[in-house]
């Protein structure tokens, strides 16, 4: 999807794989590409003193956000498929051992594998729980059961909303 309304006042054409990272002194590009993680975070950073069009508008800009997402899901995806040699895939001698055993190689497809820090792989739930039961050894079973509840007429939250925003909207 193209939202052309995130570029209205930067005049820009959006994110391209292609685009270089500037330096923040300097203001020269630099040979590092930008990630489309690094791209949308600034275009949807809050600043005091330049107003962001998208971030007004609701709906439109919670789609965005997802398509974003995907975005940038999509690129750390891609990144891990075409550089499992940088990561060392080869060395998962189980998995090896696991595709010699299954019989027929011809049936197998490309085999991707997928880091720790890939939220929702496989390896990262083995660490997280792993994570969970080092806590529950160091200290001890969970004692405690906290809910939070958010009341937008409390003062700390109308504090938080933009001019013009009322708790209805922040809501949504």
């Amino acid at each position: 999807m193209r939202y052309n309304i995130n570029h209205l006042l930067a005049g820009q054409d959006g994110y391209d794989i292609t685009l270089k990272m500037v330096d923040p002194i300097t203001g020269v590009s630099t040979n590092k590409n930008l990630s489309a993680m690094n791209y949308y975070a600034y275009r949807m950073m809050i600043r005091t003193h330049e107003e962001n069009v998208i971030l007004k508008c609701r709906r439109l800009f919670q789609q965005f956000a997802v398509d974003m997402y995907v975005k940038v899901e999509t690129e750390r995806l891609a990144f891990i498929r075409f550089n499992q040699a940088k990561l060392r895939s080869e060395d998962y001698i189980h998995l090896r051992d696991a595709i010699h055993s299954d019989g027929d190689v011809q049936n197998i497809g490309r085999l991707t594998i997928l880091p720790s820090t890939y939220i929702g792989s496989p390896r990262h739930m083995h660490e997280y729980a792993q994570d969970a039961m080092t806590y529950v050894r160091n200290y001890g079973t969970p004692d405690l059961f906290i809910t939070v509840t958010c009341n937008p007429k409390w003062t700390e939250i109308e504090r938080e909303l933009e001019p013009g925003q009322n708790r209805k909207i922040a809501m949504t």
